[in-house]
């Protein structure tokens, strides 16, 4: 069995613990406003590849996984949209003692027995939060928010620990009272390790033009990072002392 890689990022420090290898798999049917890779939104496109010999080229780096406590990262696109491929994949990441860690919005088949199958081999979600209110998550994304909160049940009901992600955007997703309301929904969420609050930024804007999509934040400038910093210890906490709160350390 073959998969889609759109691309491979080999020494990424910001997706999970330690030093990570990156692989986005190609495919997504949400469309973020604010999405940064809209080239890898098309689905049976990129390098086609097997589960061994992607596990191959990620054993190259056990070294640096296992001096920094990193490992393997999967995201996209959207990963759960190749789901034997990479339930396959998982499975030879931990049989080659490979921390697996998958980076996704929670919108793929549907399917439950292929999320437990994907959960069973997968130590950390990176879980994109989009937005908090079914209307505004339909807004934003282009799609319905009941396939989030399903795989969501069962991230939860299997226990993978979480760390949550959210992009704040301005004049989008920045409000106090905005964020207030994320606050009251991640505390709803078992097994939340962390909260990392994201600032939105224009560096994919060049791929819509090239690719001749419409780009609808064409107008709103990017988010302030201090600012996004001082968000995140305000309502969250920061992200290292949370971490270490949760994890009981």
């Amino acid at each position: 069995m073959n998969g889609f890689i759109h691309s491979i990022e080999s020494m990424g420090l910001v997706d999970g613990p330690g030093i990570r290898t990156v692989v986005f798999l190609s495919g997504c049917r949400l469309r973020c406003r604010y999405c940064h890779n809209p080239d890898s939104w098309k689905e049976g496109a990129g390098e086609v590849i097997s589960p061994e010999a992607l596990v191959k080229k990620l054993k190259r780096f056990s070294t640096y996984y296992k001096a920094s406590g990193g490992g393997v990262t999967f995201s996209g696109g959207e990963p759960l949209l190749q789901p034997e491929f990479l339930t396959e994949t998982l499975a030879l990441c931990k049989e080659a003692g490979i921390h697996t860690c998958l980076d996704t919005a929670g919108f793929g088949t549907g399917d439950a027995a292929q999320y437990r199958a994907i959960l069973s081999h997968t130590d950390l979600i990176l879980y994109d939060v989009k937005h908090f209110l079914p209307e505004q998550y339909q807004s934003l994304t282009g799609q319905p928010m009941e396939e989030t909160e399903h795989f969501l049940s069962i991230v939860q009901e299997m226990g993978v620990p979480i760390w949550v992600r959210h992009v704040v955007v301005p004049g989008l997703t920045d409000g106090e009272k905005h964020l207030a309301g994320l606050k009251r929904y991640v505390d709803t969420i078992k097994g939340v390790q962390k909260v990392e609050l994201l600032p939105y930024h224009k560096l994919g804007v060049h791929k819509y033009e090239h690719l001749g999509i419409p780009y609808s934040l064409g107008d709103t400038p990017p988010m302030n990072p201090e600012v996004c910093r001082e968000m995140q210890e305000r309502i969250f906490g920061s992200v290292e002392s949370l971490l270490r709160v949760k994890c009981g350390e």
